[in-house]
């Protein structure tokens, strides 16, 4: 029905949005924000990387253990930058209700 490539581009509308809902939304953590954006670095370094792997080397990305490494090392960046920057955002919300406790 829809080629791959199709629906991978589709697919960056909604994402696009998510990231204009939760950039609007005040209590997202930074560090998790920053992460989210650069998952499309991901996707920007990808998109050119598979295309020079086709070119160059006439095979998909997948197939090219180093570039498609290097490509990847952005998703496995910007999955640390969430994980930290939500992690970050949960002590301090633990901070704040202890400190209500405290102060009740």
């Amino acid at each position: 029905m829809f080629s791959k490539d199709t629906l991978f581009a589709v697919s960056l509308f909604p994402y696009l949005g998510f990231l204009w809902f939760l950039t609007r939304c005040q209590e997202t953590p930074k560090l998790a924000l920053i992460g989210f954006y650069v998952l499309l670095v991901f996707v920007g370094v990808t998109i050119p990387a598979g295309i020079y792997a086709r070119i160059h080397y006439g095979e998909a990305l997948a197939n090219i253990d180093w570039l498609h490494g290097s490509a990847e090392s952005w998703l496995s960046i910007s999955n640390i930058l969430v994980v930290l920057g939500f992690r970050q955002g949960i002590i301090e919300y633990q901070k704040k209700q202890e400190k209500t406790k405290v102060d009740d």
